[in-house]
């Protein structure tokens, strides 16, 4: 199975349009991928608050469309990241918000797959949660020939999420990401923590370069289920590819049971 992780680098200048053609243009040089995986907010800006409302669309609008068409151009899975989903619908949530941090999962004939909306909101009391709802519902999906649990960064810092995928079947957990650089000795540990108490294949994917004043951490990663580090990226642009076998994550649990010794 080959893995790519795009760690795509953006700054404010860049439009959503010339962004949107630019990731659809590095996904179809990804073919002979089985899965690709971009980060998180990338078409929003993870840190530009301001411009969300204004760069929302719906799961069905143009940049998922964009991503739509690359996927199917090149014959394989694709995690969009997430989007500012604004539901076409007029759909609004518990605290009378419409907007949310959406990631989608696309097959590689382009349809929509699965989607997820970011659980823990990452600001406390300002960013995502004064401006965006909080997602309900644990998401695991079949793609590309392992069982995925969905997530997207904040969320890697509340371990019995990974727990409740496992007990759904997971054998891999893909994480896009706005992890900026002042943290990302944590983003780090944690890939390595969540692979390693789960017994699964994590792919993190992290966003580079500097937006709404905030440098991001990069070092996107392919973790084994052992916890081994299996490839890295570093603090810039960078197209991360790794071929793993999803048959080893079986084999390591059935070697090392420490998931059949839960009490709790």
């Amino acid at each position: 199975m080959r893995i790519t992780a795009i760690q795509l680098a953006y700054d404010d200048e860049e439009s959503l349009a010339d962004r949107t053609d630019r990731v659809a243009g590095m996904v179809r040089a990804e073919a002979g991928a089985d899965l690709v995986v971009l980060p998180e907010l990338w078409s929003a800006g993870g840190f530009s608050y301001r411009d969300w409302p204004d760069r929302s669309q719906d799961v069905r609008g143009p940049v998922v469309a964009a991503l739509a068409a690359a996927a199917r151009d090149a014959g394989l899975w694709l995690h969009g990241g997430s989007i500012a989903e604004h539901p076409a619908s007029g759909e609004t949530g518990p605290e009378g918000k419409s907007l949310w941090n959406t990631s989608v999962l696309l097959g590689p004939d382009g349809s929509l797959a699965a989607t997820y909306r970011k659980i823990h909101r990452f600001g406390f009391a300002g960013g995502e949660p004064k401006l965006m709802e909080a997602g309900d519902e644990v998401v695991v999906a079949d793609a590309a020939g392992v069982r995925m649990g969905l997530s997207t960064c904040y969320d890697l810092r509340f371990p019995e999420l990974y727990r409740e995928q496992v007990d759904r079947g997971a054998t891999a957990f893909v994480i896009p990401a706005a992890w900026p650089q002042a943290r990302v000795d944590a983003w780090r540990l944690l890939l390595r923590a969540r692979a390693v108490e789960d017994q699964c294949l994590v792919v993190g994917c992290n966003t580079a370069g500097t937006h709404a004043g905030t440098p991001m951490g990069g070092h996107s990663a392919v973790v084994a289920a052992t916890g081994e580090v299996l490839a890295e990226a570093g603090s810039d642009e960078e197209v991360l590819r790794v071929d793993v076998d999803p048959a080893s994550v079986a084999e390591f649990r059935d070697a090392f049971p420490v998931l059949r010794d839960r009490r709790l």
